[in-house]
Order: structure tokens, then C-alpha cells, then sequence
């Protein structure tokens, strides 16, 4: 995994991370100020940097001199699965700790959104990729066409 790959996948949780918060603090009436985007945003943000690390860790836990594993974070599963995790469970800690409160609907707004911003985005990343790969595939007419 080279690091400009690396780089564009942690800047796309980051972004999405921040979408979601913005989102979220428009549609609750709680201002867009940076100081207050910046505080609902880190707690998440520091989950999704946990999870990044959790899959670091285990990645290079799993390899040995003879089997290399390599650490994919672009990958749905597992990667993105456990990132997506401790975004919303650590982020959720984070927010208790701080007293910045939850709710049961947020919590569950958040898993929502974060589950389909955070996987979202990989897998379509790799339909994109495959499909680069394989080339455009043949379509029903064009394959009737040819008969």
C-alpha cells in the first residue's frame, strides 16, 4: 500500500467524518461555528483513528517471515467494517467522557450515516478499481448485437 493511497483513504474518513457532522449540527440548530464543528468532530475522528490503528496493529500481528499481510484501510472488510466501529463506539465514549451527551436516535443516526459514508465509499472505491482492471463489461445489447 503506498502512501498516497493511504493518504487519500484516512482525508476521505476525515471528510466524511465532517460531512457528517456539519449535517448533523444544520439540521439540529447548533451553528456552524469552527470551535463547534470542531468539538462533535474530534471525538469521532479520534474513534476513526483507533480503528485505523486496531487494523495496523493486527495486520502486522498476522504476518510472519514467511506471509506478508498488507494493510488495506481502502478495504470494506474487514478494514473499513472496524473503522466504521470505533468511529461510532469510541465516539460515542468520547462524547460521554466530555459531556457532550448522547441519545439512543443519535446513536443510531450515527451508526446509520457513518456506516454508509465510511463503507460507502470503499466500496465503491473498489467497483471503480476492479472495473479499471477488467474493463467496461460487455452490456445484454451489446452482446445480443453480436450474434
Amino acid at each position: 500500500m503506498n502512501r498516497t493511497v493511504l493518504l487519500r483513504a484516512a482525508l476521505a474518513d476525515a471528510v466524511l467524518i465532517l460531512i457528517f457532522v456539519i449535517i448533523g449540527r444544520a439540521n439540529h440548530d447548533d451553528g456552524l461555528s469552527i470551535p463547534g464543528i470542531v468539538s462533535t468532530w474530534w471525538p469521532f475522528a479520534a474513534g476513526a483513528a483507533v480503528g485505523w490503528s486496531l487494523c495496523y496493529v493486527w495486520v502486522q500481528a498476522r504476518s510472519t517471515a514467511d506471509t506478508r499481510h498488507r494493510f488495506e484501510p481502502a478495504s470494506p472488510v474487514p478494514e473499513g467494517v472496524v473503522i466504521w466501529v470505533c468511529t461510532v463506539a469510541i465516539g460515542m465514549v468520547l462524547r460521554v467522557l466530555f459531556n457532550q451527551g448522547i441519545a439512543v436516535s443519535f446513536v443510531i443516526v450515527a451508526a446509520v450515516v457513518l456506516g454508509v459514508f465510511l463503507l460507502g465509499w470503499r466500496v465503491i472505491a473498489g467497483a471503480v478499481e476492479r472495473r479499471r482492471h477488467t474493463g467496461p463489461t460487455d452490456s445484454a445489447a451489446q452482446r445480443i448485437s453480436r450474434k
